[in-house]
């Protein structure tokens, strides 16, 4: 791989499988997304997250890594951004165990619509709010590329490919999951409930942890 620009290919790649099963919002979320609204909004929230990384990794090409470093300060922002929205997603997540359920909607097909553009969006927010990955691709990602490597771009996407495909077998083996477990507990809304109260916990808990790290 040193011939494409990539530096220790076999290290990057360990660590990427180690960083991506780390618990973390965007594969709770996916996870969180199956298990509630079903696969098909949860490949919706998968599609979010890979566009998220490749959007920090185009950033990362364009030198967001240097920007961020030469300003600590806005670094510093960029956490308290992210954690304000996993509090706001947790806070909504915990809020929905208030709430009825509905049951009937006027216009099903635009509620459904409107339903996976939210997840999009709400997925592809917390993707590009995700402190941990902006430093994943400022202080890991880098160290495995090649500098003086011409054309630059290359060896970026060879990284960039090799992680998205890591994380997309990842997530897909979240979507099952969630799809299976939801079905284990269907008929028992108190489970289901008992899920959801402990995902709302945890994305307070990352909100916590990262506004006080």
């Amino acid at each position: 791989m040193e011939s494409l620009g990539v530096i220790q290919f076999w290290t990057f790649l360990a660590g990427v499988i180690v960083i991506i099963l780390m618990p973390g919002p965007n594969s709770l979320f996916v996870l969180k997304t199956s298990m509630v609204q079903g696969p098909t909004h949860a490949w919706r929230a998968l599609a979010a997250v890979l566009l998220g990384d490749a959007t920090l990794i185009l950033l990362s090409y364009l030198g967001l890594a240097s920007v961020l470093l030469a300003s600590p300060e806005l670094f510093r922002w960029i956490r308290y951004l992210g954690a304000a929205y996993l509090l706001f997603v947790g806070v909504q997540i915990l809020l929905s165990l208030l709430q009825p359920k509905a049951t009937s909607a006027q216009e099903p097909g635009v509620t459904v619509a409107t339903t996976k553009a939210a997840v999009f969006r709400k997925s592809l927010l917390l993707s590009l709010t995700n402190p941990k990955a902006i430093l994943f691709f400022l202080s890991f990602f880098i160290q495995f590329i090649d500098s003086s490597f011409s054309p630059g771009w290359v060896p970026y996407l060879i990284l960039a490919l090799v992680l998205e495909l890591v994380s997309l077998l990842y997530l897909t083996t979240l979507i099952y999951a969630g799809a299976a477990i939801a079905g284990f507990f269907k008929g028992q809304p108190k489970a289901g409930q008992a899920g959801n109260l402990v995902l709302g916990l945890l994305f307070t808990g990352f909100a916590v942890r990262l506004a006080l790290a």
